[in-house]
């Protein structure tokens, strides 16, 4: 699909786009925050034991741990 530059088009093309976008949104499915950070809780729990950001990562099995000092001299 190309790009569309809004500057160039009329003032009645763009409130056509505008209301197309918004009968999209309107079709949308939604759910309550509630539900869904309830969800998302669960789903962040469950999985973090494998969670390397909250378990942390072995030394032996960590690729980016330092192999050795910097000296100056």
């Amino acid at each position: 699909m190309p790009a569309i530059n809004i500057e160039d088009l009329s003032e009645k093309d763009k409130l056509k786009m505008e209301v197309e976008q918004l009968r999209k949104e309107a079709k949308l499915q939604r759910q309550p925050v509630s539900k869904c950070s309830e969800e998302i809780k669960n789903y962040i729990e469950e999985r973090s034991g494998e969670d390397p950001l909250v378990k942390g990562i072995p030394e032996d099995k960590n690729p980016f741990k330092e192999k050795g000092g910097c000296i100056i001299a």
